[in-house]
């Protein structure tokens, strides 16, 4: 029996998985997994070990798929910068685990190989054109055309966090001002609080020990009114981005995932009417969904990208 191996790591944990290859379901059954925290040092050797942690004990392991933190360029399969996983910069990440494994590996970035999970198995299967953000510490996305990913020149595309939505607006974590994970992400939802407390002295957002993006949502489903507005007002900048991107890409569903996504009906309300009202038609209007997968978007992304290109 033949494997397919993969592995999605993030800034805290790395993750690994067995499946079957080729696989005749829908969705292909996870056989095996693992997860690690991801180590400061050497973050390179721990992944290795974790993808022999999934190593099948019988048969043959066809191939290697990974989702890395970028920017990264899985044309030649190097890590460029990875502000989440500090020690990798230009690393070598596919031939150093081929290197190691004796086994072909194919790389793509986190965000977008979660789109691709996302849309040929979660929220977005059964329609060719998907565009995916995922709204957390920071905002990530991918295009998916024709069921293919969109990247680009370099392997760079699908930086859909940054986009400038307000010129004026807060730096992001790039350096620019005013991109949409500046006004969307955890922290900025944060910062907006911050900004804002002292117009609103009875909001319950004074008292609370450690003030996040989790706590935020949480309090606005408690009625507190500072906490609905500022998602509402986040959720305004993410409709406005979206109406953008649909201009441009035209997708069948735009699927939002991560942790500022789920933060209640006031982000999505604002979202869906601020996009329904900036469309040039309505020829351009996709259905707008969360995201399925969970945290096994990257690792279902990694198989669909080996699906993908051995179609190809």
């Amino acid at each position: 029996m033949r494997y397919l191996l993969t592995a999605d790591v993030g800034g805290t944990w790395m993750r690994a998985a067995r499946f079957p290859w080729p696989s005749p379901d829908e969705r292909p059954p996870l056989l095996a997994r693992a997860r690690r925290p991801t180590p400061s040092q050497d973050p390179t050797a721990a992944l290795i070990r974790l993808l022999q942690e999934v190593w099948p004990g019988e048969g043959e392991v066809y191939g290697i798929g990974v989702a890395a933190p970028g920017p990264l360029n899985p044309y030649r399969g190097v890590v460029l910068t990875a502000p989440n996983v500090p020690a990798w910069q230009e690393e070598p990440l596919q031939a150093k685990i081929e290197d190691a494994l004796q086994v072909p590996v194919r790389l793509g970035n986190d965000a977008n190989l979660a789109a691709l999970g996302e849309a040929h198995y979660g929220a977005g299967r059964g329609h060719a054109h998907v565009l995916y953000l995922t709204l957390s510490t920071g905002v990530g996305g991918g295009v998916v055309c024709h069921g293919q990913l969109l990247l680009g020149a370099e392997g760079l595309a699908g930086e859909l966090g940054h986009i400038t939505v307000d010129p004026q607006g807060p730096e992001c974590s790039c350096g620019q001002r005013g991109h949409l994970e500046a006004l969307v992400a955890g922290p900025a939802l944060v910062q907006a609080a911050r900004r804002a407390l002292a117009d609103y002295p009875q909001s319950q957002l004074h008292n609370v020990p450690q003030l996040t993006g989790k706590a935020i949502a949480r309090v606005a489903h408690e009625g507190d009114v500072l906490a609905q507005r500022i998602l509402e007002e986040a959720g305004r900048y993410l409709g406005q981005a979206l109406a953008d991107l649909c201009h441009i890409f035209n997708p069948e569903v735009i699927i939002l995932g991560g942790g500022v996504s789920r933060s209640g009906p006031w982000l999505w309300n604002a979202a869906h009417r601020t996009l329904e009202a900036r469309l040039m038609r309505r020829d351009y209007r996709p259905a707008l969904v969360p995201a399925q997968l969970g945290d096994d978007a990257g690792l279902l992304g990694a198989y669909a990208l080996w699906l993908v290109s051995s179609a190809g």
